[in-house]
């Protein structure tokens, strides 16, 4: 009797020891399961592109970001929208820091030689280059309250020096 005892508290100790496990199992798949995921890295909107002297620039290659400096509502996203329509990558748009004086348009650049610059600019009409640094990515255009509209420009430019890029990724 003891035996048959014995035999049946080590059953009872198995199934305890056996259920604790499996308790600890469903707590822990249980908050693996509603842990929240990882959160997903933003992909960059360009990166720099070395690009050789005679070397030609194509709208694909570059990419603009529209600032509205005007009261006219929707005036960056019109603009980059007839960018786009003409080839070029979208950064971004938004409206322009307060202290923007853009009547018509202007591009902001930290390399007025840039052929990624001479691009863009020749497809606004009369744009004043401004060496000024922007945290927007590409090249950055203004636009004022007397900006009238995108006209048409050139297709390619041909790089007159090396130059760097804000280009979309390749992925």
């Amino acid at each position: 009797m003891l035996g048959s005892a014995l035999s049946g508290l080590r059953t009872l100790i198995v199934m305890a020891v056996l259920c604790l496990l499996l308790l600890i199992a469903l707590v822990w798949g249980w908050r693996q399961m509603t842990k929240p995921f990882p959160a997903k890295a933003d992909a960059a909107v360009c990166v720099a592109t070395k690009i050789s002297e005679g070397d030609k620039v194509y709208p694909a290659q570059v990419v603009v970001t529209v600032l509205n400096a005007s009261k006219r509502e929707g005036l960056a996203r019109r603009t980059v929208g007839a960018l786009t329509d003409a080839g070029f990558v979208e950064g971004a748009s938004g409206n322009a820091p307060k202290k923007a004086d853009a009547r018509r348009v202007q591009v902001w650049t930290t390399d007025p030689q840039s052929p990624a610059v001479k691009l863009v600019a020749s497809w606004l009409h009369r744009p004043t280059i401004v060496k000024r640094a922007s945290t927007h990515p590409g090249v950055v255009v203004v636009v004022g309250e007397h900006f009238p509209q995108v006209s048409g420009g050139k297709k390619a430019v041909t790089a007159s020096a090396d130059a760097t890029i804000c280009s979309p990724p390749v992925d």
